[in-house]
């Protein structure tokens, strides 16, 4: 008989809060081919994520304006305007924690994040409070998919993964967490995750 799930980690960009740095640059230029450019090759995903692995915004700013020097102002928009990236919560994601919360099941976030940035998002969410621990990439200074961070989790709130319900909008991350023996949910929309966690009895029916 396979242990019964006892808490639930959650990532929160793409699933629990609405993130997109288009939300900031639809303003900051207007031409669409130019936006994606410059969102692709000059502040690229991969740029970003060194600063969620622990960089400081103003080195990755530093070492972009004298790469992209002609997009200087922009380049410091994104570190300067951040908060304007942030589209919201996603509420019917924020429902279920929610009631999670209310039903007394163990929460814990597991997310790659800016160790800079996230106190933004904690000022706005106050969702976030719900959580019993948070792990947050560039405190850490490792980001998923890397098992070790996965490794603070578990060490630090003495989780066991068996027994823990991890839900990601990352296939890596998903992939990563089942080899680690984790019930691992690859975020789909909240309709799909209340249903497995009704199954584990999580939840009640409806």
């Amino acid at each position: 008989m396979k242990p019964q799930i006892s808490a639930v980690v959650f990532d929160l960009g793409g699933v629990l809060i609405d993130w997109n740095p288009r939300y900031l640059f639809s303003k900051l230029i207007e031409d669409a081919t130019e936006r994606e450019f410059f969102l692709t090759t000059v502040c690229t995903p991969a740029w970003n994520e060194e600063q969620d692995a622990g960089r400081t915004f103003a080195e990755g700013v530093s070492l972009l304006v004298k790469q992209f020097p002609r997009y200087a102002s922009l380049i410091r928009a994104y570190d300067e305007r951040w908060a304007e990236m942030l589209g919201g919560p996603i509420q019917p994601t924020v429902d279920l924690l929610e009631e999670l919360w209310t039903a007394d099941v163990p929460l814990y976030a597991l997310s790659n994040w800016s160790a800079e940035k996230f106190p933004l998002a904690q000022a706005r969410f106050p969702f976030l409070a719900r959580f019993r621990g948070l792990v947050i990439s560039g405190q850490e200074r490792v980001k998923k998919p890397d098992p070790a961070m996965f490794a603070v989790l578990m060490q630090r709130y003495a989780l066991e993964p068996c027994r823990t319900l991890f839900v990601d909008d990352n296939p890596p991350n998903v992939d990563v967490a089942v080899r680690l023996g984790f019930h691992a949910n690859l975020f789909r929309g909240a309709g799909e995750l209340r249903e497995l966690l009704v199954r584990h009895s999580l939840l009640m029916v409806g």
